[in-house]
């Protein structure tokens, strides 16, 4: 097929968890208007990327592309930088460098709609950190090897059809290099249910200063979930509503009934959180042996998020105490 029927979907990384209008579930959704049941990934390998839970959980099928592992090139970068900080001309560089990376934060940290990500004022800020990187710091290490990365990129897509999702900061230099792929034109999508309920979820996961616990909880409690966002999820949320509150008794009621909830597969991140946190509950009730076993289970799973599985194995160690003072 040829390339002018590939469309690049821009990917935020763990930022979705931070965007109510452009978050996991509003990929899907994205997707779901688009008319296609599968996307072509070249983005993250990070098993736990947000996109990884939320596109099967919500019967989209993941076809990896066959990217190279590009760890080296953050140790060639950090060799660099070494250098470059021994220099004044070098830290006159990184300078600029840090520059450019700051103002494109900046943006990505202003709330964000997909039409912002989809083309605009955001695409301009991205294709123009990548080019004043470059010119700080040279292609090569300094990027690094963004350029060499893209080309081999380009090469693996050149005859793909339908959907690609890669960062957003990949992409200007993707469409360089693709002549005839585009980003997606949906001109009226609107975030829909899915991505106001996943926007809830992720606030609840991730709480702010000033964020209201009563009202986030009452929020959840009157959602029923969906694919994407589950019951069990909402439940495992509020629980962490309880838990950051110190009040233990709450959050182990929320927790149990979210593990009794869990779906059979998707999300499939769920099951290792909902376990490890019930597991910590539980230990820091007194209650030892039911913890141990809870550890255990997660130990147990096919998948579980590193933090999962490292609370786990940290618990079996050493009974966990709940500190609020830190």
């Amino acid at each position: 097929m040829p390339a002018r029927s590939l469309l690049l979907l821009p990917d935020l990384g763990d930022l979705l968890r931070t965007q109510p209008q452009y978050n996991a579930a509003t990929l899907a959704e994205l997707l779901a208007a688009l008319g296609e049941r599968e996307v072509w990934w070249a983005s993250s390998p990070d098993p736990e990327h947000p996109l990884r839970d939320a596109l099967p959980a919500a019967g989209v099928i993941l076809r990896e592309l066959p990217l190279p592992d590009w760890g080296w090139a953050d140790a060639e970068h950090e060799q660099l930088v070494t250098f470059l900080e021994l220099y004044p001309q070098g830290r006159e560089r990184l300078r600029a460098a840090a520059q450019a990376e700051a103002e494109f934060a900046r943006h990505l940290g202003e709330p964000l709609t997909p039409a912002d990500v989809l083309g605009g004022d955001l695409f301009t800020a991205a294709s123009e950190y990548r080019a004043a990187t470059a010119a700080a710091l040279d292609e090569g290490p300094g990027t690094r090897w963004h350029a060499r990365r893209l080309d081999e990129v380009a090469t693996l897509a050149r005859d793909l059809s339908g959907v690609m999702l890669a960062p957003l900061d990949d992409l200007p230099g993707l469409l360089e290099r693709l002549p005839g792929a585009a980003l997606p034109g949906l001109p009226g999508f609107v975030p829909g249910e899915a991505s106001r309920l996943r926007a809830l979820a992720d606030r609840a996961w991730h709480l702010r200063d000033e964020d209201d616990p009563a009202a986030l909880l009452a929020a959840l409690e009157r959602e029923a979930g969906d694919r994407t966002t589950p019951r069990a999820e909402l439940d495992a949320a509020a629980a962490n509503l309880y838990f950051a509150a110190g009040d233990l008794p709450g959050a182990r009621f929320w927790l149990e009934r979210a593990a009794h909830a869990l779906p059979p597969e998707h999300p499939r991140s769920l099951a290792g959180l909902v376990l490890a946190r019930l597991g910590q509950v539980r230990d820091a009730l007194g209650e030892r042996d039911l913890a141990r076993r809870t550890y255990q289970a997660v130990l147990a799973l096919a998948f579980a998020p590193a933090v999962a599985r490292e609370a786990a194995a940290a618990g079996l160690q050493t009974p966990f105490v709940l500190d609020l003072t830190s």
